[in-house]
């Protein structure tokens, strides 16, 4: 049996605007199996990136069950998700966040200080996922010496240096060109087939075609939810 990764039942998300409700997710149910590669897409204010939060951790449902890796994390504090997003789940943004005074290696290694990990651990580590991602001759590099895409290669290492059990990654070509958006897909597609359990918002339907399943939302529910019989690459 297919080991569950995440399970959300029934969530919902409601956000007050001046005296306004917003309902930004309508009891939303959905489970992601170890080792899935899934695309959640939707238009703008579909719920897509409310959702996201909620999977990361960053945000926590107005109601509903949220279980990551077998925990509860619907109800917990604000540390106890800091903790769990450090331990359980690599990001990948559309701006990149790396810290502009730190090298490539620097900006991997810096969620390896907060697991208490040896220094001389850290530096292994984070070079040879900086070595994963084709990035083995720029780990001096600073962010401004380097292209978007080598960016976002140095995020995409940060985010698994931890060796988490969930990557996100949200809208993750979106400040990239149509060639280099192919290579991180590539990259993203090297990822999956490790045996990483990988999910990407996006609302560009061409990256999203990489993705073996499509989970469509609209106005705060789940639309469709469809296996991709043929993915890219």
């Amino acid at each position: 049996m297919k080991e569950k990764i995440i399970h959300i039942e029934n969530v919902t998300k409601n956000y007050r605007v001046g005296t306004q409700i917003v309902r930004a997710l309508r009891s939303v149910s959905l489970d992601i199996y170890k080792g899935e590669y899934v695309a959640i897409m939707g238009a703008s204010g579909s719920g897509k990136s409310t959702l996201m939060n909620i999977l990361g951790c960053l945000d926590t449902p107005t109601s509903g069950k949220y279980i990551l890796n077998g925990k509860d994390v619907s109800r917990l504090s604000d540390d106890r998700l800091a903790e769990i997003r450090n331990s359980e789940i690599g990001f990948v943004f559309q701006v990149f966040n790396l810290l502009p005074r730190n090298s490539a290696l620097e900006n991997v290694m810096l969620p390896l200080v907060y697991s208490g990990i040896r220094k001389a651990e850290r530096k292994k580590r984070a070079e040879q996922i900086l070595d994963d991602v084709g990035l083995e001759d720029r780990m001096a590099h600073r962010p401004n010496e380097l292209s978007g895409g080598q960016r976002q290669r140095v995020a995409i290492a940060r985010a698994l240096v931890n060796k988490p059990s969930l990557l996100l990654a949200d809208e993750p070509t979106g400040n990239l060109d149509s060639k280099i958006s192919e290579e991180i897909m590539k990259l993203f597609a090297e990822i999956h087939r490790k045996g990483n359990t990988l999910v990407m918002v996006t609302h560009e339907e061409d990256i999203a075609k990489h993705a073996h399943r499509i989970v469509k939302l609209k106005d705060g529910e789940i639309e469709s939810d469809t296996m991709n019989k043929n993915p890219i690459y």
